[in-house]
């Protein structure tokens, strides 16, 4: 069983930022797959379903991005998750809006959400699928970056991002993340 995981932030202020790109992914698989994500336990929202044949989780912990980790550590308690079987899905400003990166494992660079992830598993050996948003423009500091509202020029880009993350998913979970970051990196 996968646990799959997006990371965002749950009030209804955040849905149209660029952090919720982890949120975003899981709802585009939870369509696609028709798994309802509406059971209110481990601090998250989580529906269970098959994805290409496995059983997952797919989780959008409702902690705020800087407690993300706490809703996957009493998931992963729960349901007796092995750390290969889980995947976290997040926004990143290193990586070009429309693109995506996905490792094996590592740390949790500046990302608060990865850093409380690592922190709460006690573990860097995870996989995960990092959705590019960029860096601000000009003047634009680094919170309003992340949390203020998409331009409209700008959703068509995050949006392609987040389906390739929802394919990246859906091949690591197919062929393995070898064959996955050879397509999709």
């Amino acid at each position: 069983m996968y646990l799959i995981v997006g990371l965002g932030n749950p009030e209804k202020d955040y849905s149209n930022t660029r952090h919720n790109m982890g949120f975003h992914t899981i709802n585009k698989l939870a369509k696609q797959y028709e798994i309802e994500v509406i059971k209110n336990k481990f601090k998250g929202l989580y529906g269970n379903g098959v994805v290409e044949g496995e059983k997952v989780i797919l989780l959008k912990p409702q902690t705020f991005m800087n407690l993300s980790g706490e809703s996957i550590k009493e998931m992963i308690k729960f349901y007796k998750i092995q750390e290969d079987q889980l995947i976290v899905i997040y926004d990143d400003i290193d990586i070009e809006p429309g693109s995506i990166k996905i490792r094996k494992a590592g740390g949790p660079g500046t990302h608060n959400g990865m850093k409380s992830v690592v922190h709460e598993l006690n573990t860097q050996n995870f996989k995960r699928v990092r959705v590019g948003i960029g860096m601000p423009e000009g003047n634009q500091n680094l919170i309003e970056h992340v949390i203020g509202a998409i331009p409209e020029e700008e959703k068509e880009k995050l949006d392609r991002g987040t389906n390739l993350a929802k394919e990246a998913v859906i091949e690591i979970i197919k062929n393995g993340i070898d064959i996955a970051m050879n397509k999709y990196n």
